[in-house]
């Protein structure tokens, strides 16, 4: 009879360790698995395909400086609405009901903008042009309401990542996963949700190669296209309504997959996080100085990114001003970043691993510090390198897309592997009501000062400039584009001197 030999064992036993690193998922999990994992792809694609949608129409139609128009005036305060409807919702429907309503209120926009409103634009349109004469300082805000229809899909475009992917989905997964499945299901979720990504991004190119536009007949081609376009999303949103159903049919009424005592006490636990208004997360951050610093470097994330973005994006109006070539280019971006991003987390987890919390946390802003600055300066210097580039076959214009796409890329990228990862370390010292009200704060303010703040820059530069664009803007911007850089690069050195003595002696 054949028996292992000890090296043998321990081969196995290695093998089964590098097994659970790559796919800690067990047989029998998959039935609940599979199914959340292909929401969540199902989810990112839609996010994703509709982003690029939303970006074609501002940018190309109303220019870049209606970005930030949007993001302030738009999408802010319907957030606001949508989080107090979903609150009156939530009071009204049982959670499957809830999840098939939010995911209708979309879905019927997407449809009703990709059907009728889009194909009725002209007609819908209102003229403001005497208002803008009168009242340059805030022409921009003044377009949104002339352009409201496609506005408004740039805002429900944004609100899907809020209201479907970090409520819905992750709302649900909270409430049917306990803690000892999250910990191994939820980094498998965040690999395998670039699918989705990826997905959006080859389809974007499908649709736009299928047929080609030109100058004369660039609407009807964008019309046919962007047709398709709102199918793959209504396809998408249907299989995602038919996944969940049969989950909750199949997957929720076994109790090896959910099972309800064991998710109370996990929901008892979970209670005792705290959520904090807007203005005590305020104090809160104000009065921590440590907490403080983590709120640096978050808000100056969102504003560093803004910032660039629009430059960026002023370019690619430029280089495509036809809505097919800008959706095309565009499905290419969401390709590379989500394949950027995958290799990014691998390498991002295996610093922070073999490094110190410091070189972890300095990786993103160094990385889009010296990507912005060498964008922003290749932007001031484009027209003296023309000559050069037409000597290899190319433009300087073009050299400004691809530079500002690796920016965002490696940026995005690097944020999701390693800022993101650091800046939940930075928690872990902390006592715990510290801890829990201190990241409560981080999340309020963070994310909607990070988001809004660059956006309110763009809007403050427009209204003392009588309404100039971006093009025009690009050196005052990355000025402040560098001051924010210091303050984050400060943040970061402060804060690791200050995680380093609250850890000094822990293991």
């Amino acid at each position: 009879m054949k028996t292992d030999t000890p090296n043998s064992a321990k081969t196995n036993n290695s093998w089964e360790k590098i097994l659970d690193i790559i796919w800690p998922i067990k047989r029998e999990e998959l039935k609940k698995f599979l199914p959340m994992s292909i929401m969540l792809t199902l989810i990112l694609f839609v996010y994703c395909i509709v982003r690029n949608v939303k970006d074609t129409a501002i940018v190309t139609e109303h220019g870049a400086e209606m970005l930030s128009t949007v993001k302030l005036w738009g999408v802010l305060p319907f957030a606001v609405i949508f989080m107090l409807l979903y609150t009156k919702l939530a009071n009204v429907f049982e959670r499957e009901k809830l999840f098939y309503v939010v995911l209708s209120i979309f879905l019927g926009y997407f449809a009703a903008y990709g059907f009728v409103l889009h194909p009725l634009h002209h007609s819908l349109t209102l003229n403001l042009s005497g208002l803008k004469a009168m009242l340059p300082m805030i022409k921009f805000p003044i377009m949104m309401i002339e352009n409201w229809s496609d506005c408004l899909f740039y805002i429900m475009a944004e609100l899907w990542g809020s209201m479907m992917l970090a409520l819905a989905f992750w709302q649900f997964a909270n409430q049917i996963t306990p803690v000892t499945e999250a910990k191994r299901f939820y980094a498998m979720f965040g690999i395998i949700g670039q699918a989705g990504m990826l997905a959006s991004g080859e389809i974007s190119q499908y649709i736009a190669r299928s047929q080609r536009d030109s100058v004369a007949n660039a609407e009807q081609v964008w019309s046919e296209n962007l047709f398709w376009i709102t199918v793959s999303i209504l396809v998408a949103g249907g299989l995602l309504a038919f996944i969940y159903y049969w989950m909750n049919r199949n997957v929720l009424t076994d109790k090896r997959y959910y099972d309800p005592e064991l998710v109370q006490q996990d929901k008892a636990k979970r209670q005792k996080k705290v959520k904090l208004s807007m203005m005590e997360s305020m104090k809160y951050i104000f009065t921590s100085k440590y907490i403080g610093m983590i709120a640096t470097l978050v808000i100056s994330y969102g504003i560093s990114i803004n910032l660039v973005e629009a430059v960026w994006k002023s370019q690619l109006r430029l280089q495509f001003p036809l809505k097919n070539d800008y959706f095309e280019f565009m499905g290419q971006f969401q390709s590379y970043t989500a394949i950027v991003t995958v290799f990014a987390m691998i390498l991002g987890a295996n610093v922070i691993r073999k490094f110190s919390w410091f070189v972890g946390a300095m990786l993103t802003p160094v990385m889009i510090l010296v990507t912005g600055v060498l964008f922003f300066v290749f932007i001031i210097m484009r027209d003296n390198l023309e000559p050069t580039f037409a000597m290899i076959g190319t433009t300087a214009l073009m050299m400004s897309v691809i530079l500002g796409a690796a920016q965002n890329i490696l940026g995005k990228s690097i944020k999701y592997s390693a800022f993101d990862a650091t800046k939940e370390m930075a928690y872990i010292p902390l006592d715990d009501e510290l801890k829990m009200k201190g990241k409560a704060a981080v999340d309020v303010v963070g994310s909607r000062l990070g988001k809004s703040g660059g956006a309110f820059i763009q809007q403050m530069m427009f209204a003392i400039t009588g309404g100039l664009t971006i093009p025009f803007l690009t050196t005052e911007l990355m000025s402040i584009f560098i001051i924010i850089m210091v303050m984050w690069v400060y943040g970061v050195f402060s804060l690791s001197t200050a995680f380093e003595k609250e850890t000094k002696g822990q293991k």
